[in-house]
């Protein structure tokens, strides 16, 4: 199954930056996602269901076309951590944001993996894209393999190698941006992911001295007694609305900047990766050239051959690396700059809400005087 899928090349028959990733479905432990397409033919919709399985199952091809020219120098769209029903505190704090507000941004974040795949000049060309997206039959159920490629960071030896000093300028510098650059993110995401948690703990403390307020009520004619119940109710309500209105800035930050900052981690993350399998590929090609000196006429002609294939292939990886670093540089800015905008738009949003909620609590209060 695997070299048939590689073999055959297909340009997409759906609208890849429409891909949908509608609904998840809870069996059990198993989790399935919905997936909906729009057909480039306008004639409908292809609605697919897959599981977590499914999506591996898809980047192990696209991370196995050996066959593709220059593979290695993609920077591959990341795939979040695997989602579970009732996920340890390890798997949640490996999800972070994905793991908070139902699972909305978890859904979302399998969707923009779908899309930069489906619009993607080298990826969407793979047959498993195709098949991914518009067959009736899950692709994925059987066992994938792990032992991937863009895994070779996670090698004793990736140690030695990510220091190896560059040969040309333009990527030392942007390995050593990128390393800078990791590390800020990932900082931004874990101390905002901070506020949210912390936002969420105040709302249901609201929560909970709303319901003691209530408590406090008691009946009777005595006005005293009135009085302080009434006070107790309007109090009660005042912080339920506080409630609503720390829960509704905690979803917004989520769902804009939450989720812009953990993809922005993740790509980082996914641009380092293809750094250094081209720096793994610069080593390989520096010690073919080192064999192809040093190797005594019998063996001359066979490490020329190792030398002139190496070249090729690191040509092939360098000339896609520059292309996909141009446009990964692009579409974080506005990744980014999309986050920021929609996060301003719903907290500006909220926050008049809320003015007028509280106004009007305010204007409860001052009749009660």
């Amino acid at each position: 199954m695997m070299e048939e899928v590689k073999e055959v090349t297909s340009i997409l028959s759906v609208h890849g930056q429409n891909v949908k990733v509608t609904e998840v479905l809870k069996d059990g432990d198993t989790l399935t996602f919905l997936i909906v397409s729009q057909k480039l033919s306008g004639t409908g919709e292809y609605h697919v269901d897959r599981t977590y399985d499914d999506f591996e199952w898809l980047q192990q091809h696209l991370f196995s076309q050996d066959d593709e020219p220059g593979i290695q120098g993609v920077i591959f769209p990341p795939l979040p951590a695997k989602a579970q029903v009732n996920a340890s505190a390890k798997v949640v704090k490996q999800l972070g944001f994905l793991a908070l507000g139902e699972w909305q941004p978890y859904c979302k974040a399998l969707e923009i993996f779908l899309r930069q795949i489906a619009t993607h000049s080298i990826l969407s060309r793979n047959k498993a894209v195709e098949i991914f997206l518009t067959s009736s039959e899950p692709p994925g159920r059987q066992r994938v393999r792990k032992n991937i490629f863009n895994r070779l960071s996670q090698a004793v030896e990736g140690m030695r190698k990510e220091g190896h000093k560059d040969v040309d300028e333009f990527f030392q510098t942007e390995r050593d941006h990128n390393l800078v650059l990791t590390g800020y993110t990932k900082t931004a995401a874990e101390r905002f992911l901070d506020v949210v948690l912390t936002e969420q703990k105040i709302a249901v403390a609201c929560g909970h001295f709303s319901a003691a307020l209530r408590l406090c009520v008691e009946a009777g004619e005595d006005p005293d007694k009135q009085a302080f119940s009434k006070a107790c109710v309007k109090l009660s309500e005042l912080f339920e609305s506080m409630k609503k209105n720390i829960t509704s800035v905690a979803e917004n930050n989520v769902n804009t900047l939450g989720l812009g900052l953990d993809l922005e981690s993740r790509y980082q993350e996914a641009e380092k990766e293809m750094l250094f399998r081209r720096t793994c590929k610069l080593v390989e090609l520096e010690t073919a050239r080192r064999n192809a000196e040093r190797a005594k006429p019998v063996k001359k002609a066979a490490m020329e051959e190792v030398k002139k294939a190496t070249e090729t292939e690191f040509k092939h990886i360098c000339g896609v690396a520059k292309q996909e670093i141009s446009r990964f540089q692009g579409a974080r800015v506005e990744m980014l700059q999309q986050a920021l905008v929609q996060w301003c738009e719903k907290q500006l949003l909220t926050a008049r809400q809320n003015a007028d909620q509280f106004n009007q609590h305010l204007q409860v209060f001052r009749g009660m005087a």
